[in-house]
């Protein structure tokens, strides 16, 4: 108990250093202070007290250490809490305004030429390529790519005459 004594503010530097945090470094020699009287008397065999003191300081800082940060990684932000509770059905207003886009796309794709809207819908709704459309169809990569900017500059006009 001498030799801690002696060596606090060493000790107290020394942990502050290793573990970046003066009050962690503070608590870990209390906790040291606590082991220590409860051993009454070194332990038979101790040949260096300081070594022996910076060894049990060193050992309870890391633990308090990686206590800590398991805590902090738990703990969860009022943002998150937030987001984790948040509805996520789209407001009647934006329930409205889909609507209508799906309206206008609906009737954008009634209006398009048979082949352009087959290959638009071959590609966006079964996830065909290219290649795929153009042995279904029986026209070339081309011809379908043509197909393809043929539907979607048609349905991007009749979306932005909605706006």
């Amino acid at each position: 108990m001498l030799a801690y004594m002696r060596q606090w503010r060493d000790l107290r530097a020394h942990l502050s250093r290793r573990v970046g945090s003066r009050d962690l470094a503070e608590e870990a020699l209390q906790e040291t202070w606590l082991r220590l009287a409860g051993m009454g008397q070194a332990p038979v065999g101790v040949r260096d007290c300081h070594a022996f003191l910076l060894r049990i300081a060193g050992n309870i800082a890391i633990d308090l250490l990686r206590r800590e940060r398991r805590h902090a990684a738990r703990q969860i932000s009022d943002e998150a809490v937030l987001r984790g509770i948040a509805d996520a059905t789209p407001s009647p207003e934006a329930y409205a305004l889909h609507r209508d886009e799906l309206r206008v796309l609906v009737h954008a794709l009634a209006e398009l030429e048979q082949r352009p809207r087959a290959a638009l819908l071959l590609s966006r709704c079964d996830g065909l390529t290219h290649a795929e459309i153009g042995a279904r169809m029986k026209v070339s990569d081309s011809m379908v790519a043509k197909y393809m900017v043929q539907a979607l500059r048609h349905c991007r006009d009749r979306l932005r005459a909605l706006d």
